[in-house]
């Protein structure tokens, strides 16, 4: 088991960030969408009873997708997996600032992996100790990663000028551009992504391996996905929840489409 906690820093309040976040990721699932890979939306519904966080969250929205992914593993997992065993099953509880997501492999994996992304949103620039009330051997084995989406470096085919935080500015909100180390304790407001990631993958011989693999992605995944959020600003400043339930309706049509057609895109698996 590998247990890293990415913090991740924006210039938003905590409200205009759940807007941002559903709204980028209605957004990335399209650009992660086509030539018979992608994203599968089964539900989009809301939940109640369901305790998260120590029974401090209890309602929300839960959805549950399938990621069809073939291009997005690595090599040596290609090779030791059958065909059509590259299906990764997504289950998340929106509990707004909290949120839980669930990634297993039921088909070919079964119990032995299992991804679990535990995410509190929260004001400040991420100075906070143990958001996640992890117990103290849990606290031993965190890793806690701080990601800086203006600085940190990303691979050359990631990168997008229009989505650079060094170099944009809001026309709507007039935030950015995010120039210098110091930034984050620069820009009014800000708010902070405590994201807990524990992965683990029962495989003798790979375990460490594919655990350390699976981090890493998850850092680019992440440092990726929240450079979109804060250079798509425009896109989203204003937005009511209600906006962004029609876009998600009609996201989940559109991601049906373009699944069946066109060619593969989206971020696929670093060299090995």
């Amino acid at each position: 088991m590998l247990i890293k906690e990415y913090r991740v820093t924006l210039p938003l309040t905590v409200e205009e960030y759940q807007v941002a976040q559903l709204f980028s990721v209605a957004e990335a699932s399209k650009d992660n969408t086509g030539g018979g890979e992608g994203i599968e939306v089964l539900k989009n519904e809301p939940f109640n009873n369901y305790p998260l966080l120590g029974g401090k969250y209890t309602s929300g929205q839960y959805t549950y997708k399938i990621y069809h992914l073939a291009s997005k593993v690595p090599a040596f997992i290609r090779l030791l997996a059958p065909k059509g065993s590259l299906e990764i099953h997504e289950e998340a509880w929106n509990a707004y600032p909290y949120c839980r997501t669930v990634i297993t492999n039921p088909a070919y994996m079964k119990d032995r992996f299992r991804l679990v992304i535990e995410t509190l949103h929260a004001p400040g620039v991420g100075e906070r100790d143990n958001v996640h009330e992890l117990p103290a051997d849990k606290l031993k084995q965190r890793e806690v990663v701080h990601i800086d989406i203006a600085n940190d470096p990303i691979s050359a085919s990631d990168y997008k000028e229009k989505e650079d935080p060094s170099k944009f500015k809001s026309e709507k909100t007039g935030r950015g551009p995010l120039v210098g180390p110091n930034w984050k304790n620069t820009v009014q407001p800000v708010m902070t992504c405590y994201k807990l990631v524990t992965v683990e993958f029962k495989w003798f011989g790979l375990q460490s391996r594919v655990e350390s693999f699976i981090q890493k992605s998850e850092r680019r995944l992440f440092t990726n996905f929240h450079r979109q959020v804060f250079c798509w600003m425009d896109l989203w400043h204003g937005l009511t929840m209600e906006d962004i339930r029609a876009i998600e309706d009609r996201t989940q049509e559109e991601l049906d489409k373009l699944r069946q057609k066109g060619e593969v895109r989206g971020m696929k698996a670093e060299t090995d």
